[in-house]
């Protein structure tokens, strides 16, 4: 039963000590008793099969669990239908990458809710069932899709409607993060009831192996009346939220989540934070 803490990407600490590929990363990661590490794709699926597979192994290797975070311009909401097919392709590139690495989830952008926003989650939700459809039809059974909570009023993505586009198939699968969640309603995850709310929410309407096993985001997010404004780190203290009250409910629960740490250039460095504060709270219980 082993909760796993890791970036999303690599820190400006990885660079200034003089590394520069990816394949350096789980040794890196491991030195720092980090157990966790979501490959980004954000720009695009770039990775060769081989790269992949290589880096899949040295996190094995070490102990690493990895996830992949599907490009940033994924929309399954466009009516648009060249924009469409690439957003299939995109995501299903992603999933070949996520394979070749042994990476389990992968991590994506539900795509724009601004105008009706009705109309477009049921175009997302649609476009969803077709790539899962295909995904069935090609064997692939290995990989999860995430949609990830966002944290602007303009993006698709609030808990509820994350919750509905994973119960269209058990291969989809949340990707919670409590910093977008915590932008996206001006500060409300500052209180410990509203992180056990969320919990109690994902149980109910997914089960306890998907609560027991969540793919966590976590990072300092400052707001406007939009939502998510700027990612920050855990230096500045003035923004939230603090992962205090969520260590203490996963220790309560006994959960075992992934939890990935994007703070802006800090990412391994606050996902250290995090998880000491998860011990902390453990070694309280």
């Amino acid at each position: 039963m082993v909760i796993h803490f890791g970036p999303a990407g690599a820190s400006d600490s990885f660079y200034a000590g003089g590394h520069r590929s990816s394949l350096e990363m789980p040794e890196w990661l491991a030195k720092r008793g980090l157990n966790a590490f979501e490959y980004q794709c954000g720009r695009g699926v770039n990775i060769g099969e081989e790269t992949a597979a290589r880096l899949g192994g040295l996190a094995a290797a070490r102990g690493i669990e990895m996830s992949l975070h599907a490009p940033y311009y994924i929309n399954l909401s466009t009516a648009d239908p060249a924009i469409r097919e690439k957003t299939r392709g995109h995501l299903l590139k992603a999933v070949a990458a996520a394979r070749a690495m042994k990476a389990r989830t992968v991590v994506f952008h539900p795509g724009a809710g601004s105008g009706d926003r009705r109309a477009a989650f049921a175009r997302a939700k649609a476009l969803l069932k077709e790539i899962l459809l295909e995904m069935e039809e090609k064997g692939i059974t290995d990989v999860n899709l995430a949609p990830e909570t966002m944290g602007k009023k303009n993006q698709l993505g609030t808990l509820e409607e994350i919750l509905e586009l994973c119960e269209l198939g058990r291969q989809v699968v949340p990707a919670v993060d409590f910093g977008h969640m915590h932008a996206l309603t001006g500060g409300g995850f500052s209180k410990k009831s509203s992180f056990a709310a969320a919990l109690d929410l994902i149980e109910r309407r997914l089960g306890r192996e998907c609560l027991q096993n969540l793919h966590i985001h976590f990072s300092p997010i400052e707001y406007t009346a939009a939502g998510e404004k700027r990612h920050w780190t855990t230096l500045e203290t003035r923004f939230g939220p603090d992962f205090t009250p969520l260590a203490e409910l996963i220790a309560e629960r006994g959960l075992t989540p992934t939890v990935i740490c994007e703070s802006a250039g800090r990412q391994a460095e606050d996902a250290m934070v995090y998880r000491d504060i998860y011990l902390k709270v453990k070694g309280g219980k």
